[in-house]
């Protein structure tokens, strides 16, 4: 019925929590499937350990996040495939019985994107009122897919890198008739501090890959009229919101965000799926995706 999907890279401690806190799930209808993306700190070596039920899949030399994760769904023999962050784990219970009730519920539903908290220390109030919805698109450290509405579309572009594919697959489900939802009763921990995060060396490069992937996405999908229109707006907030308050850091990665683009024109036209006018007026209207869930009254 089930098979959880964890990419992994050098994160091996992070890795065995998230595997220690899911271990009760597994069953005959539930299996654990990892691939280990060349991770040199003894990722594998550990997993096989501590986890010998544990599907292992191994890159001796690193091949990306991306081709990871279209390898197991491609390969996936399970009816839902759950994918989590290494770094990423349920708080709720049994979440399964209610991914899997929803998806009979909802038939038109292709993909549920889970309530996410990002932070290493849980809030005490958990509570959420929110209903579930279709939205725009969802977030990848915490989301299922139904691999029957996986296999009929293209698979993740590996040249994204690491950011931006959640867009891309949401558009292409979109044009197949298919709907993204948000599953707020299921919630994960994705064990981040963000404050952190915005400090770290490679904030640089992960603003480029972000921009670089909502571009691209814009270039396949967006009518030609509404992609000059996004690509203009877009840059000029980078420039207000960070370059022109002194972020020397932002304006490199928005000029080489935008070189990249200027590099993968012909991929990217060859790869044209515009939406109509039609559809495209339809999607831009749906609520947008529910990326960073907030305790009530916090």
């Amino acid at each position: 019925m089930f098979e959880i999907h964890i990419s992994t890279r050098n994160r091996r401690d992070d890795l065995l929590f998230t595997l220690g806190s899911i271990r009760e799930s597994l069953s005959d209808d539930v299996v654990v499937r990892v691939y280990d993306d060349g991770s040199t700190d003894g990722t594998s070596e550990a997993v096989s350990a501590a986890f010998p039920e544990v599907i292992l899949l191994r890159n001796q030399a690193s091949k990306g996040y991306m081709f990871c994760r279209n390898h197991m769904l491609n390969t996936a023999k399970a009816e839902f495939a759950i994918s989590l962050d290494d770094d990423a784990h349920f708080v709720s219970e049994n979440p399964l019985d209610g991914i899997k009730s929803y998806f009979g519920d909802n038939p038109q539903c292709a993909l549920v994107g889970f309530r996410i908290f990002w932070g290493k220390e849980l809030p005490e109030n958990l509570t959420d009122r929110e209903a579930a919805r279709q939205v725009k698109s969802y977030v990848g450290c915490g989301h299922a897919w139904r691999i029957s509405a996986w296999r009929q579309i293209p698979d993740y572009p590996e040249f994204f890198g690491f950011y931006g594919e959640e867009n891309y697959a949401s558009m292409q489900l979109f044009r197949k008739g298919f709907e993204v939802h948000y599953l707020p009763s299921v919630l994960v921990q994705h064990r981040v501090d963000l404050v952190e995060r915005r400090t770290q060396p490679d904030y640089g490069r992960r603003l480029r890959f972000s921009l670089r992937s909502d571009w691209a996405s814009y270039f396949v999908f967006l009518p030609w009229t509404n992609l000059a229109k996004m690509i203009a707006y877009t840059n000029w907030m980078q420039l207000k919101l960070k370059v022109f308050k002194g972020d020397a850091t932002a304006l490199k990665a928005v000029v080489r965000a935008n070189l990249d683009i200027l590099g993968w024109l012909p991929k990217l036209l060859s790869n044209d799926s515009k939406f109509t006018r039609k559809q495209y007026e339809a999607y831009r209207k749906l609520p947008e995706a529910a990326i960073y869930w907030k305790p009530e009254n916090k």
